[in-house]
């Protein structure tokens, strides 16, 4: 089996993404995931560009990593001037990193009107800053930037940027799409119009700027490449970099390549989100492979398939990347999907007893609800149905008041009346709004019964107006997350008006939450 070297640049071109920051602390937890993972290289970053870099070097130097090389990025030395004199080279030694990778000028384009020289002193300055870091015990990877255009410019002066480099001692040149504009036809063309004349291990490094970094990646692969630069989760600047998370995936489950060690693969899920996580950013749930939505099954036809055969409508098994598959309940649910959530959550109703919830369904969400992200309520609805379930409260009725009141400003009472193993209580109590007044008398109520809700917090309350143009008699449909030591569970509720609308989703969260707590 062909092992193909994961080269993860994260740290360094995944940071130029707008809105994906990492502190210096932040980079080496990130690092240390990816050493587990198995990875070959890591780059940490541009040494000497930034304090974080600076940061991340100094520390990186006096860890021990299993399996993946650390590597520092730099440029090719200044024009007109050498090697040993250049600051960045200097840098790139000072990081005492056991790889240095450095960028140098493939399209005549950037010789002429951004570096502002002739093509030999190009080539010069790419020969000997490769040479001198060599010279100097470091392991090089050369970037060449802009290749695939640089090529389509000029083919016979790209490959000479190439030969420069190996000349110098560069252990892997890479191609680079830096603008991400190559096609998949078009890479493929020119690896393979290149290949006879290019000796050497070659790596591949794409961008997504038309949507074909990992296709193009892949196709790289398939033509001889050894190396492929990515990032986790595709971050990167303007479109991004070709997700490696996808690459690994496909690699090993389709194409027949080893990348990462034996039983790796299963840590893709986890640390797709954990990467996510450290950034503060949001996990991108459609994402290939590793978005919660990646197996994720909503139609009654779909879902009909997959109780008898899930390979019917997913292409690999998700546990394969540590993912799961999940069944979605909507108003495009057949009996398929409430069956499958009714065992999710180990409600004993059978064939046609879900028809009755199927179609409360498809009428509640006509009416605003949305039962996608609020399985806690479709459990609840499937449990009703359950033969001998006897709900532990019942709501008889409840008056909430807001007013102002002078010195106290607003002001919100609430009053619930509830039915709990034959009793009916009354109580009463305040909250900073109506929501939260409603949900301390319920819980006033209840708790002498059930003490375990004292365990229960209300983590995320979400509001969204679902028919605007109504004006203030629209629908508004209300999201609850709740959350014990254990678990965390969502319901909802529509509506009119908003205290209803929320009601109805409090009231299915307590009843699920000592559903499962029992």
């Amino acid at each position: 089996m062909t092992f193909i070297q994961i080269y993860d640049t994260t740290l360094r071109d995944g940071t130029q993404s707008e809105g994906f920051t990492l502190s210096g602390n932040d980079k080496i937890r990130i690092a240390q995931k990816l050493d587990d993972l198995g990875v070959a290289f890591i780059e940490g970053g541009w040494p000497g560009s930034n304090p974080k870099d600076v940061e991340f070097f100094e520390r990186a130097r006096d860890m021990q990593w299993k399996h993946a090389l650390i590597a520092a990025f730099g440029s090719t030395c200044r024009v007109k001037s050498g090697p040993e004199d250049d600051s960045n080279i200097k840098a790139l030694l000072d990081s005492q990193t056991p790889v240095c990778t450095i960028f140098g000028k493939t399209w005549t384009l950037h010789v002429t009107d951004v570096l502002l020289t002739t093509f030999d002193d190009n080539l010069r300055i790419i020969e000997q800053s490769v040479t001198y870091l060599r010279t100097n015990g470091k392991r090089v990877i050369y970037d060449a930037e802009h290749f695939f255009d640089g090529y389509k410019a000029d083919s016979s002066y790209a490959l000479e940027t190439l030969k420069a480099a190996i000349r110098g001692g560069a252990e892997t040149v890479v191609l680079c799409d830096t603008n991400g504009g190559t096609l998949p036809w078009e890479l493929q063309r020119i690896i393979a119009d290149l290949k006879p004349a290019l000796i050497h291990p070659f790596g591949i490094h794409t961008h997504n700027d038309s949507e074909c970094a990992v296709v193009n990646s892949l196709t790289a692969v398939r033509e001889g490449a050894i190396q492929v630069q990515g990032t986790i989760n595709g971050v990167g600047e303007r479109c991004g970099n070709a997700n490696l998370i996808s690459i690994m995936a496909d690699l090993e489950l389709k194409m027949g390549y080893q990348c990462l060690p034996e039983g790796k693969l299963d840590c893709l899920y986890e640390l797709s989100r954990f990467v996510a996580e450290v950034a503060n950013i949001t996990p991108d749930e459609h994402l290939p492979f590793v978005g919660k939505s990646a197996f994720a099954h909503k139609g009654g036809v779909h879902v009909a398939a997959m109780r008898r055969s899930e390979k019917s409508y997913q292409h690999v098994a998700p546990e394969l990347i540590g993912n799961k598959m999940r069944v979605v309940v909507s108003d495009l649910s057949g009996r398929g999907n409430l069956l499958s959530k009714a065992e999710e959550h180990g409600v004993e109703v059978e064939g046609e007893e879900v028809l009755p919830v199927l179609n409360e369904v498809k009428e509640l969400e006509a009416r605003g609800f949305s039962f996608e992200a609020a399985e806690a309520s479709v459990a609840m609805m499937l449990k009703r149905q359950e033969y001998g379930y006897k709900p532990p409260f019942e709501l008889v009725d409840f008056f909430v008041n807001v007013e102002h009141r002078k010195g106290r400003g607003i002001f919100a009472e609430a009053m619930v009346k509830v039915l709990v193993q034959g009793q009916q209580l009354h109580t009463a109590a305040e909250g900073n709004g109506p929501v939260n007044a409603l949900d301390n008398a319920l819980r006033k109520a209840l708790v002498l019964y059930y003490p375990q809700l004292a365990n229960f917090h209300l983590s995320d309350y979400k509001v969204r107006i679902l028919d605007s143009d109504h004006g203030t008699e629209a629908i508004t449909r209300v999201l609850i997350d709740t959350r014990n030591s254990t678990s965390r569970w969502s319901t909802v509720g529509a509506s009119t008006n908003i205290i209803e609308a929320s009601w109805r989703a409090l009231a299915d969260s307590m009843e699920y939450g000592l559903m499962v707590a029992h």
